[in-house]
């Protein structure tokens, strides 16, 4: 199969955390072709995350709910691809309000499949994550044919989207495709992800918060490793094909925050422990052997290294920090 070469992407949700290093990453590299931003701007979306390509004439913004067709129809106008990162995607406010998520991330994904199955779009690509196989032992990883076992509204929410995605391919032979990631870190964060709140906490000497006994264990993918990886399947993916993406790098919560400790010089005991949240999973790893046999993707970050730097830009950027820390307490209220 020839190597797709999009002239028009879509991307919904461009201004959350790794939309928008998708988007910079595109623009950025020395292509002809064009990118639409379809972002509704509610907690995750900050359009100080593109601001240094909010002015170039292959970027278009559109500040839009990808729950309505008309909206979705405009923003999808002559693109041939479409890359669908928009999502609620905050697990605890899933636990005390999972209305939004079914509609945003079902009914969301499903006017989006819609819409380009309508418009004749070549390539639809549909953003989830390992969250939607639930929860491992102390032993193996998530394949591709790891049954879908979501443990909260939100992993449910998602695995709702990639069902659809899959039934889009069969019932009407659209190419669509999909990615199962790992936790992300790096610049440009969501302010209640695990490491910028470490970070920010650190910082300012304050306890770190750790749920239950911090020895939860993810697999982090640094962000940029995430956004070449998507960019891969989207341009050489096998329809109705689904790719796990993974760092191969598992580490306790309680050893993230004491790696970050250590970076910053303080002392350990700024850990504490807070009440476990309900359905809480407690192990998630990745089997990216797929990508990496069949596209030639993997992650060149190694953890520590990455999160040092992740740690750095974020002392380095205290007036985005605060900006976008005011965003998300307004926005969330």
């Amino acid at each position: 199969m020839a190597e797709f070469a999009p002239k028009k992407i879509l991307v919904t949700g461009g201004c959350g955390f790794i939309g928008s290093r998708y988007v910079r990453m595109l623009i950025s590299r020395d292509q002809a072709f064009e990118v639409v931003n379809l972002d509704l701007l509610t907690y995750s979306g900050n359009p100080e995350n593109v601001a240094e390509v909010a002015d170039n004439p292959r970027y278009t913004f559109i500040e839009g709910d990808i729950r309505d067709h008309e909206t979705v129809w405009k923003a999808m106008a002559e693109c041939d691809a479409v890359v669908h990162f928009a999502a609620e995607a905050q697990v605890d406010k899933s636990i005390t309000g999972p209305e939004v998520f079914a509609t945003t991330n079902v009914l969301g994904t499903q006017i989006l499949l819609d819409e380009a199955r309508a418009a004749g779009v070549d390539r639809f690509h549909y953003v989830s994550t390992d969250e939607v196989y639930g929860t491992l032992g102390q032993k193996g990883k998530f394949t591709e044919a790891s049954p879908l076992l979501p443990n909260s509204p939100y992993s449910a929410s998602k695995a709702g989207g990639d069902l659809l995605c899959r039934s889009y391919v069969e019932t009407f032979g659209m190419h669509v495709t999909t990615t199962r990631c790992s936790n992300n870190y790096g610049s440009y964060p969501r302010m209640d992800n695990l490491i910028p709140v470490l970070i920010g906490k650190a910082l300012a000497d304050e306890s770190l918060p750790l749920y239950g006994d911090g020895k939860q264990v993810r697999d982090w993918l640094y962000v940029e490793d995430h956004c070449n990886a998507i960019d891969a399947v989207l341009r050489k993916g096998t329809p109705g094909d689904v790719y796990n993406v993974g760092g191969n790098e598992e580490r306790k919560n309680v050893d993230v925050a004491k790696l970050i400790l250590k970076h910053l010089e303080k002392p350990e005991s700024l850990i504490s422990f807070v009440e476990d949240r309900p359905g809480h999973d407690r192990r998630y790893a990745i089997d990216a052997s797929k990508i990496k046999k069949d596209l030639g993707w993997q992650p060149a970050q190694k953890f520590e290294k990455a999160l040092e730097e992740t740690v750095e830009w974020y002392r380095d950027h205290p007036e985005w920090v605060a900006s976008a820390k005011q965003r998300m307490e307004t926005k969330v209220a």
